[in-house]
């Protein structure tokens, strides 16, 4: 038995590897965590498939690091945001693993499609997107949750934030996939060399549709952004790396959260009562549920000098991984941090969207999206049972799932529309 693999408190914690794609798929990953936070919240393992790398385990410490780009850089040419480092000569760049001040001038090239105003407007497209897939739902019958709403709606969405042929919204779906593949696991693509021919169709496609935008008007979806911006003069590899932040960014994310949340009412009834009790709760279910699921594990940083951490030196040059999904169960800073609590005061004090220059772009994208998915869900009183334990992904960065088989049923009850606003 590969001694890694052991129960988390019978293991030597330094031989503790939290990087393994094992602990997440067997939902055990919370226990090494645990252990990390009481006896060693900065950990180094000298051994993984990845290198040494040091884990960083502890809310404050995360947000401090966060905070902290001139000590702690994300620059993909001193290693990016991954564990895995990139390919000699392979370096992805995009605004997520630049420094300052790169960093903010590609950021801001994107974040217009985003802003208050066009939100307000993305509303309603959202709300007859969730209509329509719920009404197409089958009572009585088993579905898979991930495949008929959580990838549906996150792809619909894409498709309209790209303004992408809606017909071929799901290879936007494939394409992230692809990209954030463990190449273990992943079948048919399990080489590098597969993964760069498949993703060469996004490249292919994404480059036509801006030769096609930028002889247009400019327009308010991200391709046309892209089309108008400095930004279209960047190299095929920067191009390709922007395009799948944006596409892994605006899916991943959001669809397991979706997901994850439908799991976690189901696992707690007597929060899910509250909420048909109170569907004005709706509004801080949101973020408790993007804290529980923590659909993106971690972020990597790399030290350019050695630094303190707790009293702890980490020398320069080293792989550094702060656990947003450790952080956010951290019970001296976020109370009963291991309870899914519909209600909880001070829902959004939670690391699951970054913190500083890195937070998240889409963020208030992906908490609209799932709030109007729950407005929905409690307007038609609809139930659910899980038929069956989900599978989860094999991956040490998507915290999600692969397949969740639910039965939809309704109870009667007075119809309640939600308004916009």
């Amino acid at each position: 038995m590969n001694a890694n693999l052991l129960a988390p408190y019978d293991i030597d914690i330094d031989a503790i590897d939290v990087s393994q794609a094992e602990y997440f798929q067997n939902d055990t990953i919370g226990l090494y965590f645990e252990r990390l936070r009481q006896e060693r919240p900065v950990h180094y393992c000298a051994e993984s498939r990845f290198g040494p790398y040091w884990s960083i385990t502890k809310f404050d410490d995360i947000m401090a690091i966060e905070k902290d780009h001139e000590n702690f850089s994300s620059d993909a040419y001193l290693g990016g945001i991954q564990l895995t480092d990139f390919p000699k000569g392979m370096e992805r760049s995009n605004f997520i693993n630049m420094d300052p001040p790169e960093h903010h001038a590609q950021r801001k090239i994107v974040s217009p499609i985003v802003a208050p105003s066009n939100l307000t407007n993305m509303e309603g497209t959202i709300r007859a997107h969730v209509i329509e897939i719920l009404e197409q739902l089958p009572h009585g019958e088993v579905i898979d949750w991930v495949d008929k709403v959580s990838i549906e709606l996150t792809t619909r969405m894409l498709a309209t934030l790209f303004d992408f042929p809606f017909e071929q919204r799901r290879k936007l779906t494939y394409w992230s996939e692809v990209a954030s593949a463990d190449l273990r696991t992943s079948g048919e693509i399990n080489t590098e060399a597969k993964r760069i021919e498949a993703l060469s169709e996004c490249l292919t496609t994404f480059k036509n549709l801006l030769i096609e935008r930028a002889n247009q008007p400019p327009k308010a979806d991200l391709v046309s952004m892209l089309a108008h911006s400095p930004m279209v003069n960047m190299d095929d590899q920067q191009l390709l790396s922007t395009l799948i932040l944006l596409i892994i960014g605006g899916n991943d994310t959001t669809r397991n959260s979706i997901s994850g949340g439908l799991l976690a009412l189901m696992n707690n009834p007597n929060e899910l009562a509250k909420l048909r009790a109170d569907p004005s709760l709706v509004k801080s279910l949101v973020p408790e549920i993007i804290r529980w699921q923590t659909p993106l594990t971690h972020m990597r940083r790399t030290t350019t000098r050695d630094v303190q951490v707790r009293g702890v030196t980490i020398p320069a040059g080293a792989k550094v991984a702060m656990w947003y999904l450790s952080g956010n169960r951290d019970e001296q800073v976020i109370e009963d941090a291991d309870r899914f609590i519909v209600g909880r005061k001070n829902p959004r004090h939670h690391l699951s969207f970054g913190f500083g220059i890195h937070r998240c772009v889409g963020n208030r994208l992906a908490e609209m999206q799932i709030q109007i998915l729950w407005e929905e869900i409690l307007s038609r009183g609809l139930t659910f049972e899980l038929m069956a334990e989900p599978e989860r992904t094999y991956s040490h960065v998507v915290h999600g799932f692969a397949t969740m088989p639910v039965k939809l049923g309704q109870y009667p009850r007075h119809r309640q529309v939600f308004a916009p606003g």
